[in-house]
C-alpha cells in the first residue's frame, strides 16, 4: 500500500473547521466563489476539445500537443475543474477514459457516465451532489471521491468490486446506515469519512465502528489501521459485527439463489419456453374452467381420466421444453459467431485506418519541418523569393492534395466497412429467421397434438358422465346426482354444451401458448436486428465525426504554421 496521501488534521486546524462550519450547515465551499468561473453550463464537445488541448504541457510539447487531432478513442485523462459545470453530457465520446475530474463545479446529479467503464480514477469532490448514483456500469473504478457535497447517505456502491480508495468527507451523512454495504467492496482499503456529522457525535467513535465492520480496510482518514486497533474494534462493536455477519451471510445465500433462478429463467425466457418444464401449462387449462369442474363432479372415472390425461399433455410439453433448450444453443451459437465475426472486422478495418493515420501525421511532421526552413529561408534571403515562394506553394498543395486523399481513403474504409456490416446484418437476420422458422414449425406439430389430447379427453369425458347419469337413472338414485349435472339427466344437449365448452377453453389455451411463442420469437428478431442496426449507425455516425474532425484539425493546422512561425521567430528574438 502507497504512503497516505494525506495526514490528519491538527488539533488546531480541526477548531479552525469547527469554527468554519458553524457558520453554515453545509461544507465549506467559500474558495469557489472567489474562482473567475465561466457561464453556468452543460459538459459539450467544445468544453471536452478546449480541455483536451490545454492540457499540461509546456513549450514544444504543448505546441506538438495542440497541433494534433482530437481522437477521442485515445483520450485517457479529462480535467474540467473549475469550469462551472452544472450538468454532465457528452463523456460518451470518451469511451477509453481512465481518469477523469470534474472537481469544483456545480454538478448537483451523478448522470451520464454509464459508458465510461474502463474509468478507473473519477473525482466528484468540491460539487453540490445529493446522492451516489449511476456509477454501477463503472467497474472498473479503483478510486472514488466524492468529498465536499452535500451527500446524506452511503449508497449504490457494492457493484464497484475493484474500488480501492473512497473519500467521501464533508458531506452531511448522520447515519452509519450504508458502511456496512461496503463489506461487499472486497477490494476497498482506504476510507475517509472525515467530516460528516456521524463522525462528530461524542458517544459514538467512528472510526472504531469502520474498523470493526470493515475488515478489508487498511486506512481510515489516510491513517493506517493497526492490530490493535482493529482488535480493540472488533470487541466494541461485537454485538453490531455479529448481527452484520449473519445478515450479509444470509444476502449472500439469497443473492446466489436469485442469481441461479434469474439465469435459468432468462435461459427459458430465451428458449420461448418459459412455464413449460413442468405442469404449468396443464394447470393453466383448468383455470376459470367452470364446466370442467362440473363434469369432474362424477368422481372415481373422471379422476382417472385426468391423470391420464395429465401424463399426456406433461409428456407433450416437455418435447417442446426439450425442443426449445436445444434449438436456443443452436441460435446462440450463431449470434456468437455472428458478434465475433463482426468485432472482428470492425478492428481490422479500424487498425488499418489508424496505422493510415499515423503514416500521414509522419508526413505531415516531415512536410511541416521542411515548410518551416523554406519559411526561415524566405526571411533571410533578398533575392530568388518568387522560387521561394513557389516552393512553398508546392508543398502546400501537396500537403492539401495528400489530405484530401487521406479523407477520401478513410470514408472510403468507413463506407465499405458500414455497408459490410448492413449487408451481414441482413444475411444474419435470415439465417436467424430460418432458424427461428424452424423451431416454431416443429413446436407448432407438438402444439397440434396437445389439443387432439385435449379433444380426446373431451370426447372420453363425454363416455364417462353419459355412463355416470345412465346408471344412476337406471337405478332411479336421481338425488345422488350433483345438482349441477341433473339438468343433464333430461337434455342431452347440456352435456354436449359443458364438454365443447371445456374443450373450446383448453384447446384456446393452448392455442394461447402457441401464438405467444410465435409472436415471442417474431420480437426476438425485430428487437435483436434494430439493436445491431442502431448500434452501427451510432458507430458510423462516431467514425464519420472522428474523420471529419481529423480534417479539421490538419487544416487548422496548416493554416496556423505562419503564425506559429512567426510566433516562435519573436521568442527566439526575445531570447
Amino acid at each position: 500500500m502507497d504512503e497516505p496521501v494525506s495526514k490528519k488534521p491538527s488539533a488546531e486546524e480541526d477548531g479552525e473547521k469547527e469554527e468554519e462550519e458553524e457558520d453554515g450547515d453545509e461544507p465549506l465551499r467559500g474558495f469557489l466563489d472567489e474562482v473567475n468561473c465561466p457561464e453556468p453550463g452543460i459538459i459539450d464537445r467544445k468544453m471536452i476539445e478546449s480541455a483536451y488541448l490545454e492540457e499540461g504541457q509546456k513549450g514544444e510539447a504543448r505546441r506538438l500537443h495542440q497541433l494534433e487531432p482530437v481522437v477521442y478513442e485515445r483520450i485517457r485523462t479529462m480535467r474540467l475543474e473549475f469550469k462551472n459545470i452544472l450538468r454532465i453530457d457528452h463523456l460518451w465520446m470518451m469511451p477509453n477514459l481512465t481518469t477523469l475530474c470534474l472537481n469544483c463545479n456545480k454538478i448537483e446529479v451523478i448522470e451520464h457516465l454509464t459508458m465510461l467503464t474502463a474509468l478507473k480514477d473519477l473525482n466528484l469532490s468540491f460539487n453540490y451532489i445529493t446522492r451516489i448514483e449511476n456509477l454501477e456500469t463503472l467497474v472498473n473504478l479503483e478510486k472514488l471521491s466524492l468529498f465536499s457535497n452535500r451527500i446524506q447517505k452511503i449508497e449504490n456502491l457494492q457493484t464497484l468490486e475493484k474500488l480501492v480508495i473512497l473519500s467521501i468527507g464533508n458531506n452531511l451523512i448522520n447515519t452509519v446506515e450504508g458502511i456496512e454495504r461496503l463489506r461487499f467492496v472486497s477490494s476497498l482499503r482506504v476510507l475517509n469519512l472525515e467530516g460528516n456529522p456521524i463522525a462528530k457525535m461524542p458517544d459514538f467513535p467512528l472510526s472504531l465502528y469502520v474498523t470493526a465492520i470493515l475488515p478489508q480496510l487498511n486506512y481510515y482518514e489516510y491513517v493506517f489501521i493497526k492490530a490493535e486497533t482493529r482488535a480493540e474494534a472488533q470487541k466494541r462493536f461485537y454485538r453490531e459485527l455479529r448481527e452484520i455477519e449473519d445478515k450479509q451471510e444470509r444476502e449472500i445465500q439469497g443473492l446466489a439463489t436469485e442469481e441461479r433462478e434469474m439465469a435459468e429463467a432468462e435461459r427459458l425466457a430465451s428458449s420461448f419456453v418459459e412455464h413449460l418444464d413442468g405442469h404449468q401449462l396443464y394447470e393453466s387449462l383448468w383455470r376459470d374452467d367452470n364446466n370442467g369442474r362440473i363434469l369432474m363432479l362424477v368422481g372415481t372415472p373422471a379422476q382417472e381420466l385426468t391423470e391420464e390425461y395429465t401424463k399426456d399433455v406433461h409428456e407433450l410439453t416437455q418435447q417442446i421444453y426439450r425442443l426449445g433448450l436445444e434449438r436456443f444453443g443452436e441460435r446462440d451459437a450463431e449470434i456468437r459467431d455472428f458478434n465475433a465475426n463482426l468485432y472482428e472486422g470492425q478492428e481490422e478495418l479500424q487498425s488499418q485506418g489508424q496505422k493510415q493515420i499515423e503514416e500521414f501525421l509522419q508526413y505531415k511532421e516531415q512536410t511541416f519541418d521542411e515548410m518551416r526552413l523554406k519559411w526561415r529561408d524566405l526571411d533571410q534571403r533578398d533575392d530568388d523569393l518568387e522560387e521561394v515562394s513557389a516552393q512553398l506553394d508546392a508543398l502546400t498543395g501537396q500537403f492539401e492534395d495528400a489530405l484530401n486523399e487521406m479523407w477520401q481513403s478513410l470514408m472510403a474504409q468507413e463506407l465499405h466497412l458500414h455497408e459490410a456490416v448492413e449487408d451481414s446484418t441482413l444475411n444474419f437476420k435470415r439465417k436467424i429467421t430460418q432458424l427461428m422458422a424452424s423451431f416454431v414449425e416443429q413446436a407448432q406439430v407438438i402444439f397440434q397434438q396437445l389439443r387432439d389430447v385435449c379433444g380426446h379427453f373431451a370426447d372420453n369425458m363425454t363416455e364417462i358422465v353419459s355412463q355416470y347419469l345412465a346408471s344412476k337413472l337406471l337405478r332411479n338414485d336421481l338425488n345422488a346426482i350433483p345438482e349441477e349435472l341433473r339438468k343433464c339427466v333430461a337434455d342431452r344437449d347440456a352435456l354436449r354444451q359443458l364438454v365443447e365448452a371445456m374443450r373450446s377453453s383448453h384447446a384456446s389455451r393452448v392455442y394461447e401458448r402457441e401464438d405467444r411463442m410465435a409472436n415471442r420469437s417474431r420480437e426476438f428478431i425485430d428487437d435483436m436486428i434494430k439493436k445491431l442496426k442502431n448500434k452501427e449507425v451510432d458507430r458510423h455516425r462516431a467514425k464519420v465525426l472522428e474523420i471529419n474532425s481529423f480534417m479539421e484539425m490538419m487544416t487548422e493546422a496548416l493554416a496556423n504554421l505562419p503564425r506559429e512561425i512567426n510566433q516562435s521567430k519573436k521568442e527566439s528574438l526575445s531570447d
